[in-house]
């Protein structure tokens, strides 16, 4: 097995990640708030493996961690990326990852992260390709314990533990680092969002649907492209413009301003087209996209008091970093009237979200989070 991936929830747990970095003196004690079921679960799990999963609206990561014996690390023995296009349920994921271990390990716990929220027994978010059933897949796996977290709760969760070379700077500052609110937010299916509140015995993950708020245009430019995205809807959030499928709505309203065929209807074939220049309304539809991405992140690091800086993930930025970096998305992130000096001081980087989730979900689940 290669380098070990570890979390560190509880009891001074040491965390190396996929480079081998190490990261050491983390929070001891419970999760707050945890219920005698919840703590029950965590005794459990610590006993043996247990499946973390990260799932989104493309791609669910799969992984199969354990705490190590005799010692205070979690190894991440086993990792499996799906594309979720392929496959007819959540539980079927599962249950094939489940079938590749060859019965080496009993299976009673999984903590799942992913895209949207829980409401009674489903996890709604339309940017999933299929409904999903806590309760079918508990049952199906049969399961004693299975928590369900917010995909960039979990995200954010295990970001604290990234060192700065496991990250690219988009802006930086001469500032003494701050300890503070860390916001962590990136455009893929959807358009997620989550603060990191640092705290003893252990920081506290606040989730949102900071995508969903209204799409606010900062030119002229921007209006007249929010009135063809405001065409046949009702709604215009964040998440229609600053998403895979938001770029391709950019690229259409663009499109049709220009008076020209949208001829791209994948987002994939979008960027590729603004990246060689090829098509000039997916240059401008690409451009469009880092400026007001630049204007969201500048609100809500203000609105979250986001000291502790900014971790921009999510399976787009990362195709696109060269042009983030020449793009206006610092000009508009700095562009906050009086509030300019604030965030000055406010860092921002971009990370390759990779397996984060996965460590995120086990390390949120071993506090007792979210326990169904």
């Amino acid at each position: 097995m290669g380098d070990v991936l570890a979390i560190c929830p509880v009891d001074n747990v040491v965390i190396r990640l996929t480079d081998s970095a190490s990261i050491k003196g983390c929070h001891k004690g419970r999760g707050v708030g945890e219920s005698a079921k919840q703590r029950e679960i965590v005794r459990a799990s610590r006993s043996g493996a247990f499946i973390a999963a990260d799932v989104g609206g493309t791609h669910a990561r799969i992984g199969l961690v354990r705490r190590a014996a005799g010692s205070t690390a979690i190894d991440v023995l086993r990792y499996e990326r799906y594309a979720c296009a392929d496959w007819p349920s959540l539980t079927a994921v599962l249950q094939d990852f489940v079938s590749r271990l060859d019965g080496q390990h009993h299976i009673e716990h999984c903590a799942v992260a992913s895209a949207g929220y829980v409401l009674g027994d489903a996890i709604v978010n339309e940017n999933l390709p299929w409904p999903v059933s806590i309760g079918d897949i508990r049952e199906s796996l049969g399961l004693l314990g299975l928590a369900v977290v917010n995909d960039f709760e979990a995200v954010a969760y295990a970001c604290q533990f990234l060192e700065n070379h496991q990250t690219t700077p988009i802006i930086e500052t001469a500032a003494t680092p701050a300890v503070g609110p860390i916001l962590v937010m990136g455009p893929g299916t959807g358009l997620g969002s989550a603060v990191l509140l640092p705290g003893a015995p252990h920081a506290t993950v606040l989730p949102t649907e900071a995508g969903q708020i209204s799409l606010a245009p900062g030119n002229e430019r921007e209006v007249a492209i929010l009135g063809e995205l405001a065409r046949g809807r009702d709604y215009v959030s964040y998440e229609t413009a600053l998403s895979g499928p938001g770029l391709v709505n950019l690229y259409e309203a663009i499109s049709t301003l220009r008076g020209t065929p949208a001829t791209l209807t994948e987002p994939a074939d979008v960027t590729r087209a603004a990246l060689d220049g090829s098509d000039p309304a997916a240059v401008e539809a690409l451009d469009v996209f880092c400026g007001l991405l630049g204007s969201f992140v500048g609100d809500l690091a203000l609105l979250y008091g986001a000291r502790g800086g900014v971790f921009l993930a999510g399976g787009i930025l990362p195709q696109v970093r060269d042009r983030l970096l020449a793009s206006s998305f610092a000009t508009r992130f700095f562009n906050k009237g009086v509030m300019r000096a604030f965030l000055q001081q406010v860092p921002v980087r971009l990370m390759d979200h990779g397996q984060l989730g996965v460590i995120g979900a086990a390390g949120l689940y071993l506090h007792g989070s979210n326990a169904h």
